[in-house]
Protein backbone atom coordinates (compact mmCIF):
# COMPACT_ATOMS: atom_id res chain seq x y z
CA UNK A 1 0.00 0.00 0.00
CA UNK A 2 1.47 3.33 -1.02
CA UNK A 3 1.48 6.53 1.14
CA UNK A 4 -1.44 8.08 -0.79
CA UNK A 5 -3.58 4.99 -0.17
CA UNK A 6 -2.69 5.08 3.52
CA UNK A 7 -3.76 8.73 3.63
CA UNK A 8 -7.04 7.87 1.86
CA UNK A 9 -7.90 5.32 4.53
CA UNK A 10 -6.79 7.59 7.39
CA UNK A 11 -9.03 10.41 6.11
CA UNK A 12 -11.96 8.03 5.78
CA UNK A 13 -11.39 6.61 9.27
CA UNK A 14 -11.27 10.14 10.69
CA UNK A 15 -14.62 10.88 9.03
CA UNK A 16 -16.17 7.61 10.20
CA UNK A 17 -14.75 7.53 13.70
CA UNK A 18 -14.82 11.19 14.69
CA UNK A 19 -18.25 10.59 16.16
CA UNK A 20 -20.13 12.47 13.45
CA UNK A 21 -21.53 9.21 12.00
CA UNK A 22 -22.44 7.69 15.34
CA UNK A 23 -26.16 7.09 15.62
CA UNK A 24 -26.75 7.77 11.92
CA UNK A 25 -28.80 5.30 9.89
CA UNK A 26 -27.40 3.54 6.84
CA UNK A 27 -29.51 5.80 4.60
CA UNK A 28 -28.13 8.92 6.28
CA UNK A 29 -24.60 7.64 5.84
CA UNK A 30 -25.36 6.78 2.18
CA UNK A 31 -26.60 10.32 1.63
CA UNK A 32 -23.46 11.77 3.20
CA UNK A 33 -21.25 9.71 0.84
CA UNK A 34 -23.36 10.05 -2.25
CA UNK A 35 -21.69 9.88 -5.67
CA UNK A 36 -23.16 12.59 -7.86
CA UNK A 37 -20.29 13.74 -10.10
CA UNK A 38 -16.93 12.62 -11.50
CA UNK A 39 -15.04 14.02 -8.50
CA UNK A 40 -17.08 12.00 -6.01
CA UNK A 41 -16.82 8.93 -8.28
CA UNK A 42 -13.04 9.41 -8.37
CA UNK A 43 -13.06 9.79 -4.58
CA UNK A 44 -14.92 6.44 -4.25
CA UNK A 45 -12.49 4.76 -6.68
CA UNK A 46 -9.54 5.98 -4.57
CA UNK A 47 -11.15 4.47 -1.46
CA UNK A 48 -11.81 1.18 -3.29
CA UNK A 49 -8.20 1.08 -4.57
CA UNK A 50 -6.88 1.77 -1.06
CA UNK A 51 -9.02 -0.97 0.46
CA UNK A 52 -8.03 -3.41 -2.29
CA UNK A 53 -4.37 -2.65 -1.58
CA UNK A 54 -4.96 -3.18 2.14
CA UNK A 55 -6.77 -6.44 1.41
CA UNK A 56 -3.82 -7.64 -0.72
CA UNK A 57 -1.47 -6.84 2.18
CA UNK A 58 -3.62 -8.86 4.56
CA UNK A 59 -3.83 -11.76 2.11
CA UNK A 60 -0.08 -11.65 1.50
CA UNK A 61 0.61 -11.72 5.23
CA UNK A 62 -1.84 -14.60 5.69
CA UNK A 63 -0.26 -16.57 2.83
CA UNK A 64 3.23 -16.01 4.24
CA UNK A 65 2.10 -17.15 7.67
CA UNK A 66 0.14 -20.06 6.21
CA UNK A 67 3.26 -21.25 4.35
CA UNK A 68 5.32 -20.92 7.52
CA UNK A 69 2.70 -22.78 9.56
CA UNK A 70 2.38 -25.47 6.86
CA UNK A 71 6.16 -26.02 6.94
CA UNK A 72 6.07 -26.20 10.74
CA UNK A 73 3.15 -28.65 10.64
CA UNK A 74 4.94 -30.84 8.10
CA UNK A 75 8.12 -30.89 10.19
CA UNK A 76 6.18 -31.75 13.37
CA UNK A 77 3.89 -34.27 11.72
CA UNK A 78 6.68 -36.12 9.96
CA UNK A 79 8.33 -37.26 13.18
CA UNK A 80 5.01 -38.01 14.82
CA UNK A 81 3.82 -40.08 11.83
CA UNK A 82 7.09 -42.03 11.87
CA UNK A 83 6.46 -42.87 15.53
CA UNK A 84 2.87 -43.94 14.78
CA UNK A 85 4.11 -46.13 11.92
CA UNK A 86 6.83 -47.64 14.15
CA UNK A 87 4.41 -48.62 16.93
CA UNK A 88 1.79 -49.81 14.43
CA UNK A 89 4.43 -52.10 12.87
CA UNK A 90 5.34 -53.45 16.31
CA UNK A 91 1.64 -54.21 16.90
CA UNK A 92 1.37 -55.88 13.45
CA UNK A 93 4.47 -58.00 14.13
CA UNK A 94 3.03 -59.15 17.46
CA UNK A 95 -0.39 -59.80 15.92
CA UNK A 96 1.20 -61.85 13.11
CA UNK A 97 2.94 -64.03 15.73
CA UNK A 98 -0.33 -64.50 17.67
CA UNK A 99 -2.21 -65.26 14.41
CA UNK A 100 0.36 -67.90 13.50
CA UNK A 101 -0.21 -69.64 16.84
CA UNK A 102 -4.00 -69.18 16.75
CA UNK A 103 -5.52 -68.47 13.30
CA UNK A 104 -8.79 -67.41 14.94
CA UNK A 105 -7.15 -64.39 16.60
CA UNK A 106 -8.21 -61.99 13.85
CA UNK A 107 -8.69 -59.11 16.30
CA UNK A 108 -6.65 -58.27 19.37
CA UNK A 109 -8.32 -55.80 21.69
CA UNK A 110 -7.20 -53.75 24.70
CA UNK A 111 -8.85 -50.79 26.46
CA UNK A 112 -6.76 -48.45 24.29
CA UNK A 113 -7.25 -49.92 20.87
CA UNK A 114 -7.52 -52.86 18.51
CA UNK A 115 -5.34 -54.61 16.01
CA UNK A 116 -7.36 -56.16 13.20
CA UNK A 117 -6.09 -58.59 10.58
CA UNK A 118 -7.52 -59.21 7.15
CA UNK A 119 -6.45 -62.18 5.08
CA UNK A 120 -7.07 -62.42 1.36
CA UNK A 121 -6.88 -65.83 -0.30
CA UNK A 122 -4.49 -66.67 -3.10
CA UNK A 123 -6.13 -65.60 -6.33
CA UNK A 124 -5.55 -65.26 -10.08
CA UNK A 125 -3.50 -62.28 -11.18
CA UNK A 126 -3.53 -61.24 -14.84
CA UNK A 127 0.02 -61.14 -16.19
CA UNK A 128 -0.18 -61.39 -19.99
CA UNK A 129 -3.49 -60.42 -21.59
CA UNK A 130 -2.48 -61.62 -25.06
CA UNK A 131 -1.74 -65.15 -23.84
CA UNK A 132 -5.03 -65.25 -21.95
CA UNK A 133 -7.03 -64.02 -24.98
CA UNK A 134 -5.36 -66.67 -27.15
CA UNK A 135 -6.23 -69.36 -24.60
CA UNK A 136 -9.85 -68.17 -24.31
CA UNK A 137 -10.28 -68.06 -28.11
CA UNK A 138 -8.67 -71.48 -28.64
CA UNK A 139 -10.99 -73.00 -26.04
CA UNK A 140 -14.03 -71.10 -27.34
CA UNK A 141 -14.75 -69.57 -23.94
CA UNK A 142 -17.16 -66.61 -23.73
CA UNK A 143 -14.71 -64.21 -22.11
CA UNK A 144 -13.60 -62.14 -25.09
CA UNK A 145 -15.56 -59.28 -26.66
CA UNK A 146 -15.78 -58.86 -30.47
CA UNK A 147 -12.76 -56.58 -30.54
CA UNK A 148 -10.21 -58.76 -28.80
CA UNK A 149 -10.66 -57.38 -25.32
CA UNK A 150 -10.55 -59.66 -22.36
CA UNK A 151 -13.46 -59.73 -19.91
CA UNK A 152 -11.06 -60.31 -17.04
CA UNK A 153 -13.56 -59.87 -14.18
CA UNK A 154 -15.87 -62.52 -15.62
CA UNK A 155 -13.06 -64.93 -16.47
CA UNK A 156 -11.45 -64.49 -13.06
CA UNK A 157 -14.65 -65.75 -11.38
CA UNK A 158 -14.26 -69.10 -13.18
CA UNK A 159 -10.59 -69.62 -12.30
CA UNK A 160 -9.24 -71.51 -9.30
CA UNK A 161 -5.94 -71.73 -7.52
CA UNK A 162 -4.86 -75.35 -7.14
CA UNK A 163 -1.70 -77.02 -5.97
CA UNK A 164 0.16 -79.32 -8.38
CA UNK A 165 3.52 -80.86 -7.60
CA UNK A 166 3.89 -78.56 -4.56
CA UNK A 167 3.29 -75.43 -6.64
CA UNK A 168 0.17 -73.26 -6.85
CA UNK A 169 -1.22 -72.82 -10.37
CA UNK A 170 -4.32 -71.31 -11.97
CA UNK A 171 -6.81 -73.57 -13.75
CA UNK A 172 -10.18 -72.95 -15.39
CA UNK A 173 -13.37 -74.83 -14.55
CA UNK A 174 -12.28 -77.67 -16.88
CA UNK A 175 -9.00 -78.09 -15.01
CA UNK A 176 -6.87 -76.60 -17.82
CA UNK A 177 -3.86 -74.52 -16.83
CA UNK A 178 -4.46 -70.91 -17.94
CA UNK A 179 -1.37 -69.27 -19.47
CA UNK A 180 -0.70 -65.61 -18.76
CA UNK A 181 -2.14 -65.80 -15.25
CA UNK A 182 -0.04 -66.02 -12.12
CA UNK A 183 -1.00 -66.78 -8.54
CA UNK A 184 -1.28 -63.71 -6.37
CA UNK A 185 -0.24 -65.16 -3.01
CA UNK A 186 -2.36 -65.05 0.13
CA UNK A 187 -1.66 -61.91 2.11
CA UNK A 188 -2.51 -60.73 5.59
CA UNK A 189 -2.75 -57.05 6.41
CA UNK A 190 -3.02 -55.45 9.83
CA UNK A 191 -4.86 -52.31 10.86
CA UNK A 192 -4.57 -50.51 14.18
CA UNK A 193 -7.66 -48.72 15.50
CA UNK A 194 -7.32 -46.41 18.47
Amino acid sequence: MNPLQIEELEQLEEQYFDGSLEGMSREEISQRFKIDNLDSLNWAFRKIAAYQAKLKEVQSLVNTERDRIDRWEKAQSSGIQQSIDFFSQLAADYHAKVLEENPKSKTLSTPYGKSKSTTSKAQPDQQNEEQIIKFVEENKLPFVEKVPKLKWAELKKTLKVVEKDGEQIIVNENGQVVPGVAVKPQTTTFKVEI
